[in-house]
Order: structure tokens, then sequence, then C-alpha cells
């Protein structure tokens, strides 16, 4: 079976990891320092927090915006966050979880990111954040988000935040800038699956400061570490409660190992990407998805439109190639049942998307193999 997803390990981890285990400090220390320096001359932004899960780092972004700052008024219990159901549940859970009401946004088919259209005709006064993926790495039109936001400061007087969910984007572009790099709150996963796996973490990318400051202490318990103790074991005053949400040394270690190998990884993604691009578009039965040239997606996933995608996949599944559709969409959950609305692009592509093998594991052999027995048919 041809895998869909597969865990990448650089074969170069295993010596620093081993000096990290016998270090005897393996909680949150200098190697988290080190890989986070690292991220931030990636992204050229020095506000960047390493956490231990994607889910966290959302969930963080989320509670910092509560208090207000510069022109942000703050969001409220019960004010509203638009989302998209397509993606994993990790992205929409934090916002019930931190007492906001979901709104979803249905998805552009073409991309099966948010369909901006129907964002911009379901924003209201509630509105205060936007929380969108980039699906399989393909960026969403950050112009158009910002455009969006502008339209919505002229209507109400304010705009609402934007919560990039990147867990798909890593190595992506926009315009030839890294995808968590145009001035939102971003948010990354270093899950085993990705593209680049610290066994389980997170990233969280803030465009100031005071958001920075304030993550830096919400991620551990809201104690300041950098401060000097009398007793080292007991914290100075906690102005505000925060949680368990930072990385360790021993997954910064593996983080960053990997991280090295990111365009190695990344480029092989592509490249398999571009293959199917060439090979499939003529397909009968097949609909390939947008593929701008203003951006670069990091093709985390491949995904495409099939007729009779059930008998595609049984199809797919005699010949030794597993596909999916990867995330069921969250609003036909029973915990988000009081938000559901209809959603008729959205109701169309879950009968047709499906996804297939991409990732660096995937040779040569095997993608000329893939897109064979897709010509077959089913």
């Amino acid at each position: 079976m041809i895998p869909l997803f597969k865990v990448y390990m650089s074969d170069k981890v295993f010596e620093p990891l081993k000096e990290v285990l016998q270090s005897g400090y393996i909680g949150q220390g200098s190697k988290v320092d080190e890989f986070e320096e690292r991220l931030k001359e990636y992204f050229n932004n020095d506000y960047i927090l390493t956490m231990n899960s994607a889910t966290a780092s959302e969930h963080l972004a989320l509670h910092l915006l509560k208090k207000p700052f510069k022109e942000w008024r703050g969001i409220q219990t019960g004010d509203e966050v638009l989302a998209t159901p397509l993606t994993c549940t990790a992205t929409n859970w934090p916002i019930l979880a931190n007492g906001f009401k979901l709104k979803w946004v249905d998805v552009d088919p073409n991309t099966m990111n948010m369909d901006l259209v129907d964002l911009e005709r379901k924003i209201t006064p509630s509105t205060k954040a936007i929380m969108f993926v980039h699906w399989g790495g393909y960026p969403i039109d950050l112009d158009k988000v910002r455009d969006i936001q502008t339209r919505t400061f002229e209507m109400y007087g304010f705009k609402p935040a934007v919560i990039e969910d990147c867990a798909h984007a890593m190595g992506s572009t926009y315009k030839g800038k890294p995808i968590g790099s145009h001035g939102n709150i971003c948010t990354f996963s270093l899950q085993a699956i990705k593209h680049i796996t610290a066994v389980d973490g997170g990233i969280l990318s803030v465009p100031h400061s005071e958001l920075y400051n304030r993550g830096k202490l919400l991620r551990w318990y809201g104690i300041d570490r950098e401060t000097n103790r009398k007793d080292f074991r007991c914290e100075a005053d906690v102005e505000e409660w925060g949680f368990k949400f930072h990385m360790n040394d021993v997954n910064a270690t593996i983080g960053m190992e990997n991280f090295k190998e990111m365009s190695k990884i990344v480029g092989l993604h592509q490249s398999n990407a571009q293959y199917y691009n060439d090979n499939l578009s003529n397909v009968q039965g097949v609909t390939l998805l947008e593929n701008s040239p203003d951006r670069k997606s990091a093709s985390w996933l491949y995904t495409m439109k099939v007729e009779r995608r059930d008998d595609f996949m049984n199809a797919m599944k005699e010949a030794g190639i597993m596909v999916s559709r990867v995330h069921e969409r969250n609003d036909k959950h029973t915990c988000a049942k009081e938000f559901r609305c209809h959603l008729p692009n959205l109701e169309k592509v879950v009968r047709e998307m499906i996804c297939i093998p991409v990732g660096w594991w995937v040779s040569e052999k095997d993608r000329e193999y893939i897109v064979d027995c897709i010509k077959k048919g089913w």
C-alpha cells in the first residue's frame, strides 16, 4: 500500500537528542530558545512562540484576543468567529473552548479554502475574528482577506482579527513571502505527519510585541521564567493566569533537526504535486483544483475532485493506493449542532473531493503508477 501519510525523521536527530536526554534538563530550555531563533529568522519575525501543539497555539491565540490592545477592542464570550468547517477539529474546537460562537463559512470549490464571497456576506457587528485554513498548503487570497477587513472597518468601525491556521502550509508562499509572515496571527503544526515534525508541537506567530510578551507568559502558567527568583522553585507574583502550552527541549531538538531539511521535504511534495498537475489535467472524471501563479503550495495534501468518488476510493484500495478525504466536515458533529447552516458548496464538494499520496516518500515510480491507475478509470 502506498501510504497517504508517513513520518519524516532526519537521521541526524539522534546524536543531539541523546545529548538532551542525558543532560538532566529536558523541559523548556536552551533548545527551545535555539529553535525559536531559527524560526524567527525563517519567518523574518521576532514574535515567534513554540508550543506543545497547534491546538494549543490556536487556543492561546483566541485567548489573547480577549484582552484589548492598541486599536483592538477585545473579543467577548458569545461573540462570533467565522470559520471553515472543512478542516481538522483542532481548528474549531478552541473557538468553542474559549466561549465564542461559531459561524460557518462555505468553501471555495476551486481551492477547498474558505469562500471569501460567503465570508464577507456573513460578517456582522458581532463578528470579531476570522479563522481560516490554507487547505493542503494552498494559500488563501490574503489580499482579498485584507480588503474584507478594511470594508468591515468602514461599515462597523472595527477590523475583525485574522487567525491563519497554517497546519498544512509550512513552506507555502504567497506573493513570494512565506505563509506566516503577512502580518496576521498564524499557527503551525509540528505534529507527527506534518512536513516538519517535533513528534508533537506547534508554532504561534504574532504581529507585535504586546501579543508576544503576553503569550510568552501565558503559555507557561503566566509565570515569568526570565526573572531572578530567590527560590528557584517559587515563582514571583502571577498577574494573569495561563496554561501549560510550552514546548520542551526534547521536542525542540527533534523539530530543529527536521526543520533543517525542510526545503528537501517540501520540495519533494511540490515535485510530486506538479507531476500530478501535468499528468491528470485531462483525465476524464477528474477535476484539478486552482493553481494560481502568485502563490506556491507546500502540497501537504494533493486534493482533487472525482466523479463517483466512492467507486474511485474502492479502485484505489484494490490498486494498493491509500486515499482519503482526510477531514470530516466539522459542522456535522453533535457538539457543534447549534451552529449548523446551509453550505451548498461544501455539500457538493464533500461528495467529490479526494486526496492521493503526494509526500516525500512517493517515488517517481510510485507517482507514475498512481497516475496510470487513475487513467485506467474506476
